[in-house]
């Protein structure tokens, strides 16, 4: 192995000991406390009726949740991967993997990668980051995807966090263009992801032109990897509230383009998925709350969103929808601090 893909594997386990030792998240929240459902109480439905399923890239979720891009490319992360598939597998739902520019540095990581053995069906996507996209042909990408059986590829942006980190990326230039490249070449669909800052109406309508099939638009609320940064000796504190709150995002996000949106970035209860969704998103992902559990087994993951699943499925009950399709029907509302509907 190179050193520059020991010094990435090495910084993979770094964050994931940071994360789960560590008070890593915004102060400020997600936003979804700024918006409402109107409460029905005749309901007129069963809470065993409801069916929470929904179809995401031509793949069958029965519940719409999306474990978000973790780990993977550092010795002992497989075993993380691995109980997130399973519990994928088990919920019927779809999952992200790290990035895998470390297997690409070094191909003897490619096993930390690797799940379809344990998760055949569930909607898989591989990981890059922007500005890596340079340094690699759309082969070479392409291939990358291939060799995890990957259903599609997660491109994800963090310049906030490269800012922060000690041996950060701060060439921003072309990323655009070689996403454009990517999505071009590609016969696989591709999804640009933020990671943690939130994407603003102007970027998602641009990157939508770029040819991307979906957005997760990872807004802030949740873990603030420029606060992940400090713990890894950045001198940066500037940052640490840097970004549009999740809900905020959505909302611009939804106006701008019609292409599918993963909701990510603090989402923590059944009832902010279930006001995401109302508000445009296809499915809700969710990263901090299922590592800790990761790290145990894939059933105490399968326990953490059944927990979500619940909340999720009586907050349907309480606005009488009856499916996802008639939820996104369901009228919600913004207050201001007042207290006034808008």
């Amino acid at each position: 192995m190179t050193r520059k893909a020991k010094q990435i594997s090495s910084r993979k386990k770094e964050y994931i000991n940071i994360c789960l030792q560590n008070n890593v998240e915004f102060t400020k929240s997600n936003g979804f406390e700024r918006y409402e459902f109107e409460h029905r109480a005749l309901p007129e439905v069963s809470l065993g009726e409801i069916d929470p399923s929904t179809v995401f890239f031509r793949k069958k979720f029965k519940l719409p949740f999306f474990i978000e891009a973790l780990t993977g490319g550092s010795p002992g992360t497989e075993k993380f991967n691995r109980n997130l598939a399973r519990a994928a597998e088990e919920l019927g739902i779809g999952m992200g993997l790290g990035s895998q520019r470390a297997m690409l540095e070094a191909p003897e990581l490619t096993y930390t990668y690797q799940i379809r053995d344990v998760a055949p069906n569930i909607l898989l996507l591989g990981n890059i980051g922007a500005t890596q996209l340079s340094e690699f042909a759309s082969q070479e990408i392409s291939a990358m995807v291939r060799e995890i059986g990957a259903d599609g590829l997660a491109i994800h942006l963090n310049a906030a966090q490269e800012i922060c980190q000690p041996e950060g990326d701060t060439d921003w230039s072309n990323v655009y263009a070689n996403i454009e490249r990517i999505c071009k070449s590609a016969n696989f669909p591709i999804v640009v992801k933020e990671t943690g800052c939130g994407l603003s109406e102007d970027i998602a309508r641009k990157l939508a032109s770029a040819g991307v099939a979906g957005l997760d638009i990872a807004g802030a609320g949740g873990v603030s990897m420029t606060k992940v940064e400090s713990f890894r000796g950045s001198e940066v504190r500037a940052f640490f509230e840097w970004g549009i709150p999740t809900a905020e995002s959505l909302r611009q996000c939804r106006k701008a383009v019609k292409i599918p949106l993963i909701a990510s970035g603090g989402m923590r209860t059944g009832l902010e998925c279930a006001k995401a969704l109302a508000m445009g998103a296809s499915l809700v992902g969710f990263a901090l709350p299922v590592l800790k559990p990761a790290t145990e087994s894939h059933q105490a993951v399968v326990k953490k969103l059944e927990d979500l699943k619940r909340e999720l499925l009586q907050t349907m009950l309480l606005i009488g929808a009856r499916s996802i399709p008639q939820l996104r029907r369901v009228k919600i509302v913004m207050r201001d601090i007042s207290g006034t509907t808008r």
